[in-house]
């Protein structure tokens, strides 16, 4: 992986943020998390994050980090909301926060308070003893990250350099687990969560963007060690099949369904793909999970499986299969939860295509894309994760509890209210 670093950008981005009155610190920290996020190899819609840590005018420690609802490749300063740096410090030392406490603490804390919710790994952003921390979900790291019993591996691929993490929950759990192995590494330069991602960190914008450049690179050069032979985005050259593609709109927008008004399919078939969707045990393989926890409240647990030639019939069947299934993941998995959970509807947001390619269902267009984006970069790190090993994301409990947990589906709101906002103000 190559830096995208450009001195003359960098210039750019500080002398507009001087222009606008903002700090030098956060220019750069939006150039960087805009090259960050351009780079659908490191994070792709909403996937990751970041932060830069300053002091106001009046002497006061603030964190500028990215605000749900935000992508990294568009972000405006806005999108880096300010907070209060000493009332998160003071969060190591208190009891666990419940999910609705860590957001109130993280409202009372921004300067803003009309600015949106800070991400909910902020309290680890503002733990983390570094001016610019950056988070993301690269396709390589995603490859090895996915595996069983990595730690030893990651060790020899990176020293003392990275930490690992093994998975929590994101949110507080998460932030007080992570500082502590931080902590207990002293000099290391990021962190290495399982199932999850990469952070790095430095005082500096160009050090902490260009380590997680280098250490995307060895885990590449892993993957390449093993024979395995990662893929970078790939042409979308499959043709889409009019007549299934009708029968699939026919079928979801039956009375009741959450596409009842409207359905959008984004269909793509790249190489890697249609090498995933021909797999023997293809089935087998998608009912283990998304790439990334985060990645269940766009597309589901797992897709619906159909043929190419699958008629209206076949249709039909595997959307109540489907729905069986859910109902049944869902009463598994709701009686261990410590409050009420109400189901969300039963219909998938994929439906893989044997030997073909996949479609990417949403309400609008927006949506239907950004399911499109991660099943393409999913077919590649799932390629290379079983050409490497075995994938092995996070368990069903744990993808429960994500795609349950009130955090993302308020993240998934804000998504669609900034969504919102920009067609009405484009």
């Amino acid at each position: 992986m190559e830096s995208r670093w450009n001195d003359e950008d960098a210039a750019r981005f500080v002398e507009a943020a001087r222009a606008a009155g903002q700090s030098e610190a956060l220019g750069l920290r939006i150039y960087t998390s805009r090259i960050i996020g351009s780079d659908p190899d490191l994070v792709l819609h909403g996937g990751g994050n970041t932060s830069v840590k300053v002091r106001s005018d009046e002497g006061e420690d603030l964190m500028h980090i990215k605000g749900s609802g935000w992508d990294l490749d568009t972000i405006e300063a806005p999108g880096l909301p300010a907070v209060r740096l000493a009332p998160l410090l003071e969060a190591r030392n208190t009891p666990k926060l419940s999910d609705p406490d860590m957001v109130s603490l993280l409202r009372a804390s921004l300067i803003e308070k009309d600015a949106p919710n800070p991400s909910v790994e902020a309290l680890l952003h503002a733990f983390i003893p570094f001016a610019y921390v950056d988070h993301t979900h690269a396709t390589a790291v995603l490859a090895l990250a996915d595996q069983p019993n990595m730690r030893d591996t990651v060790r020899r691929i990176y020293g003392d350099r990275l930490a690992h993490v093994p998975y929590v929950m994101p949110g507080f759990d998460l932030s007080i687990a992570a500082d502590g192995i931080n902590r207990n590494h002293a000099g290391c330069e990021g962190l290495w969560l399982e199932n999850h991602g990469l952070f790095t960190f430095a005082n500096d914008a160009r050090a902490s963007y260009e380590l997680m450049i280098e250490f995307v690179t060895l885990a590449e050069q892993e993957l390449a060690r093993a024979g395995v032979a990662l893929t970078g985005p790939q042409p979308n050259d499959g043709e889409r099949d009019a007549g299934l593609a009708k029968r699939l709109e026919k079928a979801l927008m039956r009375k009741g369904s959450p596409f009842a008004k409207a359905v959008f399919l984004d269909y793509r078939s790249t190489a890697a793909i249609r090498e995933l969707t021909s797999k023997p045990n293809v089935e087998a393989i998608s009912l283990r999970g998304t790439v990334t926890p985060d990645h269940v409240i766009r597309i589901k647990p797992w897709p619906m499986i159909i043929r190419a030639d699958a008629d209206e019939r076949a249709i039909e069947s595997a959307l109540a299969a489907y729905a069986d299934r859910y109902r049944a993941y869902f009463e598994k998995n709701a009686t261990r939860a410590n409050e009420p959970k109400r189901i969300l509807d039963v219909y998938p947001r994929v439906v893989l295509v044997l030997g073909k390619g996949m479609f990417a269902i949403g309400a609008n267009a927006k949506a239907a894309k950004i399911g499109g984006d991660l099943c393409e970069q999913a077919a590649r790190v799932i390629n290379a994760a079983e050409a490497y090993g075995c994938f092995t994301p996070i368990s069903e409990a744990d993808l429960f509890d994500m795609e349950y947990w009130s955090l993302e589906q308020a993240k998934l709101h804000a998504d669609n209210v900034v969504f919102t906002l920009q067609q009405h103000s484009g």
